[in-house]
């Protein structure tokens, strides 16, 4: 089963789509200017982002540097 893309608007009105890969345990992060792919994540650190809002997807874009832009 393919997860999909959850859709997440930030407090400034900013749209990110998000989908986890369970067996890779990687996110693919999707804004209005790229997509991005995380880092392979620990178990526990992948189940955490789960349940992340928007917010924090973006607070992750702007501080973490455990992800890289791909095409």
């Amino acid at each position: 089963m393919k997860s999909t893309f959850r859709k997440f608007v930030t407090i400034s009105g900013r749209e990110i789509l998000v989908r986890p890969n369970f067996s890779k345990k990687v996110f693919t992060i999707k804004t209005e200017a790229a997509k991005y792919r995380t880092y392979k994540l620990p178990d526990n650190e992948f189940n955490e982002n789960l349940f992340n809002s928007g917010n924090d997807w973006q607070n992750f874009l702007k501080t973490s540097q455990d992800y890289f832009a791909i095409k």
